[in-house]
């Protein structure tokens, strides 16, 4: 007679954050598994819940771009950019081409910080130390250049329905021209520390695969989505704002590994510099923002108003201005994906719907998908390339 063993497995249920150093943010998983390795992850979100949208709502229109900042804190600039876009599509007001050129100039400038902030804290949690404290050091720099055109090294509020709040100050476009021209060099030394590092390409090549098909089925954009071989990006695709106008390349691949994702996040860097060298050689002069400051859209019959322009601009500021009927949705490609708006008018100076689409929230639900069969240690690997920051997620 043979006699068996009979083995029990024990699932634990662990809670992965928010007081990991990893779990970014309030980061909250609850991570089923036996030994080291993961049954099933469990994202709960709602430790920091603000209801933005709610707020947006309540508000003249003006009033809300500050909340934009305040949404994906290292990728300021472009959530206002893509607020203002989804007012004036609704205004049907065109902006003059000197703002664009510098809405372009510092979206370019919010991809390089974002990808900073993101490849570096992610290397931190992996391991390494060195390319964040070399990374912090750029990022500075450009927070210098937020701080000059805004007087804000984070929640700048400069770019706005009809232009930006105002024109560049002195000197500051060579002091750009300056940090892209050895900036390449800076991403370069960053390469060399990870991108061919043993321990680094163990740590990223073939974990948290995801197939094109179900990439898309999940809602992913951005570097997620290109990563799978998808060619998406709304710069190439939608042509917004001046992009048709300047050279890049949108780079993919086909791995849809979180290797692939670093290594197409290094390459977005590097484009970022090339179209920023495009807009400070071709920054056409003229005005920074519409100069109709009793903005009246196209359909409404214009009235004779005799008002000095103290009470004009008291009228903009405190009461807004009023925008036709009509809805719309607009979507800007930030460095994490597509960020959207959609927006509806009741005919009033206050949106009657505004609703956010926020890449980290349809990349954040994958996480189980990625994460499922890997170790504890891999769940750290996959957070830092779902560059997950929870204020967009968590609104």
């Amino acid at each position: 007679m043979i006699y068996t063993k009979i083995k029990r497995v024990k699932v634990l249920n662990i809670n992965f954050g928010p007081q990991h150093p990893a779990a970014h943010g309030v980061l909250r998983l609850i991570l089923e598994i036996i030994g080291e390795r993961i049954v099933y992850c469990d994202p709960h979100i709602g430790l920091l819940h603000r209801g933005t949208e709610k707020l947006i709502e309540q508000k003249p229109y003006i009033h809300s771009l500050p909340y934009f900042d305040r949404l994906d804190y290292v990728s300021m600039m472009v959530q206002e950019h893509a607020y203002s876009l989804s007012i004036e599509k609704l205004l049907k007001c065109k902006v003059p081409q000197r703002s664009q050129y510098i809405r372009v100039l510092f979206s370019e400038i919010t991809r390089i910080l974002n990808h900073l902030m993101s490849l570096t804290t992610h290397a931190l949690d992996v391991g390494a130390l060195t390319p964040f404290l070399w990374g912090f050091e750029e990022r500075e720099k450009l927070m210098g250049f937020y701080e000059r055109v805004s007087g804000a090294r984070m929640h700048a509020a400069y770019i706005r329905p009809g232009g930006v709040s105002k024109d560049l100050p002195l000197s500051l476009l060579a002091d750009i021209n300056l940090f892209v021209q050895q900036y390449n060099s800076r991403i370069n030394e960053i390469e060399e520390l990870l991108t061919k590092n043993r321990i680094w390409r163990q740590r990223l090549y073939n974990v948290g695969i995801i197939s094109n098909k179900t990439a898309i089925s999940f809602g992913y954009s951005g570097v997620l989505l290109r990563s799978t071989g998808c060619q998406w990006d709304l710069r190439k695709n939608t042509n917004y704002e001046i992009y048709s106008k300047l050279s890049f390349i949108a780079p993919y691949s086909f791995n849809g590994d979180c290797y692939d994702r670093y290594l197409l996040r290094i390459e977005e860097m590097r484009q970022s510099v090339y179209l920023i060298f495009q807009v400070l050689n071709n920054l056409p002069q003229g005005k920074v923002k519409i100069e109709n400051y009793k903005y009246v859209p196209p359909k409404r019959k214009h009235t004779k108003v005799f008002m000095e322009s103290l009470i004009h601009h008291f009228k903009l500021y405190s009461s807004g201005f009023i925008v036709d009927k009509g809805e719309t949705y607009v979507g800007v490609e930030a460095p994490k994906g597509e960020f959207g708006i959609y927006l509806v008018s009741d005919g009033s100076e206050i949106p009657y719907r505004c609703k956010i689409r926020a890449p980290g929230f349809t990349h954040l639900q994958s996480i189980n998908y990625l994460a499922k069969g890997h170790l504890i240690a891999d769940v750290v690997t996959i957070i830092g390339t779902l560059d997950i920051v929870f204020g967009e997620i968590d609104r």
